[in-house]
């Protein structure tokens, strides 16, 4: 078999019932190409590997899975990219869809990452730590709404899909897991730039307890920050008032 590296955060999903919802899911919109993040025991993998006219790619950063998984699963060969989804160059040309049991580690990292090849992504169904999960899909005035929420949302659609218990992996983790899926918004919320927008949401969060004119106060003009949307926090913002603020800034 394989070892479990905790340096590494492995958790590895064992309930097969879960698996073939990740797979179902994935399957609701259609795709050609598919990259499977993190496929590690290969719960997931082996459904995936089974899907007809599909052109599938994972990436496995753990040396010892990569040669398990090939020997484990013989039409891997060729398929397996060895390398970190934060490191690899975009696995596709053209258009791709996105699934995997996302490290809980480095999964909002995994996040910003897919918000880079955003214009060749699809689809992307992820689980994530469940906390994680609901703070992507949380609306504008939820406690847990910040700035994940705010720059994933600008792109995609979030819906969150159903909720994975710690006894379906091995070791279990000691908290609740999250499926969402991520579509790409059929009408692009207009901002000013990505540098300007992802400056204005990280800012104004980072003092969320202070209403948005002390908080982002150095990005506007003083006739800008008398304009009575300032009087609101951060979390109050829908994420269309954040990218029109975007073109007022200075």
């Amino acid at each position: 078999m394989y070892t479990l590296k905790k340096s590494l955060g492995q958790h590895f999903l064992q309930d097969d019932n879960i698996c073939r919802k990740i797979v179902a899911a994935v399957q609701e919109y259609p795709f050609r190409q598919l990259l499977e993040v993190g496929p590690g025991g290969g719960a997931i993998t082996r459904y995936l590997v089974e899907l007809d006219a599909i052109d599938f790619k994972a990436v496995e950063l753990d040396d010892e899975k990569v040669t398990w998984l090939l020997k484990e699963y013989p039409r891997l060969a060729g398929k397996i990219i060895a390398g970190s989804i934060l490191e690899i160059p975009k696995p596709f040309e053209g258009p791709f869809t996105v699934v995997g049991n996302f490290h809980y580690n480095i999964s909002t990292q995994i996040l910003f990452r897919i918000l880079e090849w955003k214009d060749s992504v699809e689809a992307v169904v992820g689980m994530f730590q469940k906390e994680v999960a609901q703070r992507i899909a949380a609306p504008e005035g939820s406690k847990v709404y910040g700035v994940t929420s705010v720059l994933v949302q600008a792109f995609f659609d979030v819906t969150y899909l159903f909720d994975v218990h710690e006894r379906c992996f091995n070791p279990p983790p000691k908290v609740k897991s999250g499926v969402i899926r991520l579509l790409p918004k059929k009408t692009p919320v207009e901002i000013a730039g990505e540098k300007q927008f992802y400056l204005l949401v990280k800012t104004a969060f980072n003092q969320r307890r202070k209403t948005l004119r002390n908080a982002v106060r150095g990005l506007f003009t003083a006739a800008d920050l008398e304009d009575s949307l300032f009087d609101k926090r951060a979390e109050q913002l829908t994420v269309q008032q954040f990218a029109a603020l975007s073109f007022r800034m200075k």
